[in-house]
């Protein structure tokens, strides 16, 4: 398993500079990759809503904006639904971008502080970097409680804790 946490950080929307993108990445990919006990490294790029739209359709083939996307650098190992899955053995485990209208719309209509939302999204990116999915009921309850274990580590509020009410 890797040992070195390192995160790059590339800004195309200079809105990211004002909230400190670098500093938001570097705390949650520590705390998502200190969680499992590994390393390895992740380019964050902050763009706009255009920019992730183009990629998403690129990618996807939904040519929309979305909050945040993740491309694994290598293909994941099959797990039970719910499992754990098998960490990625390599030093290069990804690239994530993350669209700050939309993020900023999701953070204000939800009443939550954006740097939160933004360490919520970045947080569940990595966890799609190391092989965490959400395709069924089962992996998407493993997902969901491992990012509340480790946005509690980085004190920001259950952000499920409306669904269960």
């Amino acid at each position: 398993m890797p040992e070195e946490i390192s995160t790059d950080c590339v800004i195309e929307d200079e809105r990211w500079n004002e909230v400190d993108l670098e500093g938001l990445a570097q705390r949650a990919v520590a705390a998502t990759l200190n969680w499992h006990r590994t390393g390895g490294e992740v380019v964050v790029m902050g763009c706009d809503d255009q920019r992730i739209a183009a990629l998403n359709a690129d990618f996807r083939g939904k040519p929309r904006a979305t909050n945040v996307l993740s491309w694994p650098a290598v293909e994941h190992v099959p797990h039970e639904p719910g499992a754990l899955p098998a960490l990625p053995d390599s030093d290069e485990l990804g690239d994530i971008a993350i669209a700050f209208e939309t993020c900023l719309a999701e953070a204000e209509a939800q009443g939550k502080p954006f740097d939160h939302h933004a360490l919520h999204l970045l947080v569940h990116a990595v966890l799609h970097l190391l092989g965490y999915d959400h395709q069924n009921d089962p992996d998407a309850e493993t997902m969901e409680a491992t990012e509340r274990l480790i946005l509690q580590d980085l004190q920001v509020p259950d952000p499920y804790s409306e669904k269960a009410s």
